[in-house]
Formats: C-alpha cells, structure tokens, sequence
C-alpha cells in the first residue's frame, strides 16, 4: 500500500503538523487525515507504530478541531468519523448479499485427504493449488464498500440475515473507511472476516474489569461477538478491537469493466486487499501443490499457534482458483472448496480445592469440581462437571490433586486424569453426599442408574432449573426470560412454579434496577406469545425426563388435548415411534402425579395452548400418514427443518435414529454411520433429496 517514498513522506508530513505547520484549513486537514489513516495503518495492521500515543493523540485532537471549526470541509471518511455518537435502540436484521456458510470440518490427515479427493473428482483432470490460512477464534463479520466507501457491516447471524453492526465496526481502527476499489473498477464489494482481541489487550482488559470489581470476560471470541453487539459504539471502541479480513464473497464492478487479475486466485485478492490497506493474514498465507505439502504444514503450524498475536482454533484450506471455486459449488452448509482443519484439544494442569454438588431440573445431583482458575486455549476454566459418582470413582479423583484439563473441541472442559505422582498425602476422598444439598431429602440412586437424584419435585434447586428450562429457545422461547432473570425472580419470590411464569406481578418488577418500561414490555409480550406455541413445545417444556424434542413431536401428534396422555399406559406409549419402556414408564410417572396435573390445570387456565391444532389424523388420506422418516448427511436444496417440516405436512413421522421402524431414509452429501446402518437392516427405503421431494410432491 505504502511505498519506501510513501514512509519518509509521511514521517516528513508528521513532524511538520506535530510542529504545528500553518496551512490552508483544507490542506491542513488533508494531511491531517493521510498521516493518521497513515499512523492507523501502522499501528493496526501492521502492528508497528509510526507514532507515540502522545503524538497520535496530538494530532488527532487538532484535526477534530479543524472540522469543528469548519465544518463544511469536513469528509464523510474522515478519521474522526469512527467515533460514533449516540445509543442505538436495537440492532436491525439486515440480509448478507451471498450467504454466510459454515465450514466443513476435518481433524485429521485422513479426513484432509478424503476433502482434496472429492474436491479432484469436480475438476477432473485440472491441477490444484491449495491456498492455507489461520482459523482466527472471533466473531465473523461482513463489510459491504460501495465506491470504495463502506456503507454496512453486519455479524454473521443464521448465514442469510445478520444484525446491522455498521457503527461498531467503524470504531475498529484497522479497517478502513474508505479503500481504492475504485481504481480498479469495482463499484461494490462484499468482504468476509473476523473481529478479534489482541491476546495481550484482552488480558489488559480483564485486569482493567478485576480492578473494577467486575467478572472476567470469558474468552477473546466471546468478548469480542458481546462487544460487536454493543448498543453504544463509544463502549466498543473502549475494547480495541481489531479484524482479520480474509475472503472477497461479491463484487460488481463498473458497466464493460474487465474483472482485476487479482481477483483470479484466493491468494492474490488477499494480496489486492493487504495493497489497500486491509489487514488480511498475507503473513501467513501459503500456497501448496499437493495435500501432502497441506498436512505437513498443518502438523507444523500446530506446533507454533501460541506464536501469532491472536487466538486461533486450526487453519482453512481453500482451492486457490477462484474459477475452480465457482464450479465446486457448495451445499446448504458449506462451501465445497473449503474445509477447517481443526487444532486438537487443548490441555493445561490445574490444582482441584473443592467439589460442589449442584441439583438439576430432574433432580440429578452433579458434582462440580472448583479448580484453580486456568486459561486454556484463550478460555477461563474454573469449574469443571465431574458427571457422577462412577466417573469420580473410576478416575481415581481427589480434593487436592493436581489434575489434567482439557477443553474437548475448545469448548467444553473435562478432568483427564489426576497426576498421581504429584500427590504429597494431603489429598482427600470425594465423599459424596447421602440427603439434597439444596432441600435435606434423601437421595436415591436407581440401580440402573449412574446418578444420585432428590425425588423431592419441590426442590428449590429442581423447581428453577424446570423454570430455566420451560422458557428456553428449544421449548417456549420466552425471549429475555434466561437463567440470570430466573434465578433473580425466584429469589424474590415473584416466581415459585411453572404457572407463576403467567402471573407476575409487574408492578413489583417495575422496581427492580435494571427493570424499565420497555423492557418490562418486551418480557410480557414474549410471555404472551408463548402462550400459542405448538403442543409438541409445551411436552418438551414441561421437562419430562427422557423425552427430547423428537419424541415430544411424536407424543403431540397422537393426541387432541394433553391431557389425554392421563388415560394411556406404558404399553400404548410402546407403540409409539421413539418411546421404549424406560421412556413410557417415565411418562405415565409424569402424567399420573397430581402435582403435575395441577400445573397442567394451571397452565390452561393461563391461557397456554394444550391442544394440538394439526393432529395426525388430518393427513389420514396421505399416502404418508403414519410413515417414519429420518434425514442424515447434507441437503442441497433445504434446511434439514424444511425437509422434516414437509415431511411432517403429508403426515409423516420424524425418527430420531436408524431402527426397525424407520421407513425412508433421505441422504445427503457426506452421510455416514446412519446410512450404513440402514443399508445392514435391509427394510429401509433409501432416498436421495430429490427423490425425496418428487415423491412427496
């Protein structure tokens, strides 16, 4: 971008101004603006400043004033235009121009082989260039320039619609506001990335919030997706953000303009975009011939991923050829011209102090070991689930061991083992607890059974834990009433069962700090709009133990009412597609407890849909009715939703796995144990997705 005449130019211009060098105001505020777009470039791209902050502060504060002072010389892309004034209302839903797919992944040298060959077998014939990059660990964004100016920014969202992020993003110094499209004929572009924290600002920042007396931020991905989603920009450009910009996803350029060359190859749009002052991974960017060269890097670059400034979880591999890409195509989920080699767990030791044992919403008790605080690749691990008494037993694990933790796909951690050679004759045995933590009762442990449970259904922790659960996203979707708003609620007693969801008082939430008028409205109107929801959302809410959503399905579409399940026994339940005895027994448990069929009563009397308006029977004219279906692999045409929703409109039955029941298996690209099951049992009808859709109309 800068050239070796460019650099002594702008280090000329800059001691000039920090001089205090009289000029014209318009040519005054053009230099103004080149050494510090300049001083940005320096600082956030290339991560080597030009300029003291003092310095930079200087003159930064010189040219505000310049187009203060004249302000019908000041430019929309003018530095100072970052600082974004005001809070927005909400975040707006706005349409990405191509969609945001996901990546397909791969773990290994195998599954990298098998990706290169499928993606030979599209271009028969042809040499391919494999084009390789860091994985940042951030928040995906999309930039939208339109005569070299950018006019939007929005997060990734569902792939086709993200939130509108614009004023945020311009607090995000390394990218630029404006960028020289034009020269090259492209009148728009549409520009992927990823927002990341700096390893040693998000470290900052964290101290800067323990001073301050406030919890830590978890990791650099989740600080930075929560800061995007800021309501005040002032706020987000107080976390320093910075951005990895490293896929061009749409142009248009300018009538009869011939396309740049550097849009020829993956790696050289990312070079074009470098040129222009994006800070693209051009470092680390490399081209291989063949995927043996992919899998040795690979197996390297592991090695050194602490080195690079910024989180990474693995590294993407593209077809360079841009042409190449084209004709691959992609599913519905990924592209077929990418894949995500992902790193392998990460580890740390720790040293265990304590275990608590914590009661769910079927009155299982978890122990939960409390270990020393540890980052493990960019992430706080402090607590730990230890999952039951077996495990505890079987790994040989003691309060005050030194143990070995492992977040199992950078996500979840989990105790490995205890380093036993480390033990100095202090530690002690977990002793597990014989009545509920929370409410005294007796515990029980069924013999078939790995957990201890409180059979005690009105158990504080159990009746909070039900709450959470009835008004998650997969159940009621009651929007703003999450486990922090629940747990508050209760401990106010402004809500003790399930029905008191529907008979708050709000004029005492309307005193609460952090309660005000439009809230209170948006968390009634979300309750309210609960009430309409599907009976096969109620039986899932309801929480009955070892029904999951597709059986809660399969329950709501044999019945009218809900409380027709009073009069069935377990084997009626049997016959159900889905429910085996363990399932049947625990439902008629469920429906035959008066306090149940209380609730229920309650919950009608609230106004909440217990009736199934789309029962089976209305499809009993189907060809379908009553015949199971199963999805497995990737659907090219649709969402797996929208194939099972169809299925279900002509009276079929949705099966959560391969079994004697089954009747149509649907397979998409890259199908894989589902499909070689069905193949064993010989009964299945196997369709592709189109048979599928011909076959059903």
């Amino acid at each position: 971008m800068y050239t070796a005449q460019d650099h002594q130019r702008m280090y000329t211009q800059s001691k000039a101004l920090l001089s205090g060098a009289a000029l014209p105001a318009a040519e005054l505020m053009q230099q103004l603006q080149e050494v510090i777009l300049y001083a940005d470039w320096r600082y956030y791209v290339e991560n080597d400043p030009a300029l003291a902050d003092a310095e930079y502060d200087q003159l930064f504060a010189r040219l505000k004033k310049l187009e203060l002072d004249h302000p019908d010389l000041q430019s929309a892309d003018s530095p100072t235009q970052r600082v974004a004034y005001g809070i927005s209302e909400r975040l707006p839903t706005v349409g990405h121009l191509v969609p945001m797919l996901s990546l397909d992944n791969t773990y290994n040298a195998e599954d990298l082989t098998d990706w290169a060959r499928r993606c030979a077998a599209l271009v028969p014939g042809e040499e391919i260039v494999f084009c390789v990059e860091p994985k940042y660990d951030g928040a995906s964004i999309s930039l939208i320039y339109e005569q070299g100016k950018l006019v939007r920014a929005a997060t990734r969202g569902d792939g086709v619609y993200g939130e509108e992020i614009t004023n945020n993003v311009k607090q995000i110094r390394s990218i630029p506001l404006q960028a020289g499209f034009t020269k090259d004929q492209v009148q728009q572009i549409e520009i992927r990335g990823e927002v990341v924290i700096h390893k040693d600002t998000f470290a900052t920042l964290n101290k800067q919030r323990a001073a301050e007396g406030q919890a830590p931020l978890a990791n650099p991905r989740n600080a930075a997706s929560g800061t995007l989603r800021m309501l005040d920009p002032n706020e987000v450009a107080k976390r320093k953000l910075s951005a990895i910009l490293y896929h061009i996803s749409d142009y248009a350029l300018e009538p009869q303009a011939v396309r740049p060359a550097a849009l020829g190859t993956h790696f050289d749009s990312l070079q074009w975009l470098y040129q222009l002052g994006f800070p693209s991974p051009v470092k680390e960017l490399k081209t291989f011939r063949s995927i043996d060269e992919v899998i040795a890097y690979c197996a390297d670059f592991e090695q050194r991923r602490d080195d690079l400034p910024y989180e990474i979880d693995g590294l993407v591999i593209k077809i360079n050829s841009i042409d190449q890409q084209e004709r691959m195509g992609m599913t519905a989920h990924h592209p077929r011209w990418a894949v995500a080699y992902k790193f392998k767990a990460r580890q740390a030791t720790s040293k265990l102090r304590s275990v608590e044992f914590q009661v769910g919403r079927t009155g299982s008790v978890t122990p939960v070991a409390k270990i020393d605080a540890v980052n493990i690749g960019g992430a706080m691990v402090s607590s730990i689930s230890l999952f039951n008494e077996d495990v505890v037993r079987e790994k040989d694990i003691h309060i005050g061991d030194t143990v070995l933790v492992e977040r199992a796909g950078d996500v979840i951690p989990y105790i490995v083992k205890p380093l036993a050679e480390m033990r100095d004759g202090s530690e002690q045995a977990i002793v597990f607890p014989t009545h509920c933590p929370v409410c005294g009762e007796q515990l029980e442990k069924p013999e078939e059974e790995a957990v201890w449970r409180c059979i005690n259904i009105a158990c504080a922790a159990q009746v909070v834990e039900r709450m959470i659960h009835f008004c998650s996203k997969d159940a009621m979707d009651v929007r703003g009433m999450g486990e922090s708003n629940v747990n508050k609620f209760f401990e106010l007693g402004l809500l003790r069962t399930v029905p008191d969801l529907y008979r708050i008082d709000w004029s005492r939430v309307a005193q609460l700090e952090g309660f005000k008028e439009k809230s209170i409205a948006n968390l009634q109107a979300a309750i309210e709009a609960s009430k309409k929801q599907p009976l096969n959302r109620v039986i899932f809410g309801l929480g009955i133990r070892h029904v999951g959503e597709t059986t809660a399905k399969n329950l709501a579409r044999t019945v009218s009412h809900l409380r027709d399940f009073y009069q069935w026994d377990e084997e009626q339940l049997k016959q159900l597609d889905d429910v085996g005895p363990k399932v049947a027994a625990s439902i008629t448990h469920f429906f035959a407890s008066p306090e149940n069929r209380h609730m229920i009563d309650l919950l009608e009397e609230s106004g909440v849909n217990l009736v199934n308006h789309h029962r089976q029977e209305s499809q009993s004219d189907s060809a379908f009715s009553g015949k199971t279906f199963l999805f497995t692999g990737t659907l090219s045409q649709m969402k797996r939703s929208e194939a099972e929703a169809k299925a279900e409109a002509v009276g079929g039955v949705i099966l959560g796995g391969v079994s004697s029941k089954l009747n149509y298996l649907v397979v998409g690209e890259d199908a894989g144990s589902k499909l070689e099951k069905a193949k064993k049992l010989g009964t299945v009808s196997i369709l592709t997705e189109q048979e599928f859709i011909d076959m059903i109309g």
